[in-house]
């Protein structure tokens, strides 16, 4: 059975990133919310960002202005997260 996972970035985005990329193995729902700074795009971020909407991974985030994900409010993305089977924070 398929589950829901929800992968919450802060500090180590590139790895964070990287890490959602490998849980769409199982061919579960992997999303990714970006918390409280944009992400910071190097070359690498952009090949992971790239890999992810190839994937159809949905990315969120509560800073209004992050041009690689959609906005979703602080309290939004609070009431979301207990929807998850797992919540994995980086």
């Amino acid at each position: 059975m398929a589950k829901k996972i929800a992968v919450v970035v802060r500090d180590r985005q590139g790895e964070a990133l990287r890490m959602a990329i490998g849980l769409t193995l199982k061919d579960d729902t992997v999303n990714v919310y970006v918390l409280n700074r944009k992400l910071a795009v190097t070359e690498k971020v952009a090949f992971d960002l790239e890999t992810l909407r190839d994937l159809e991974v949905k990315l969120y985030s509560n800073v209004a202005d992050e041009t690689e994900a959609e906005f979703v409010a602080t309290e939004d993305i609070a009431r979301r997260l207990p929807s998850y089977d797992h919540v994995l924070a980086y």
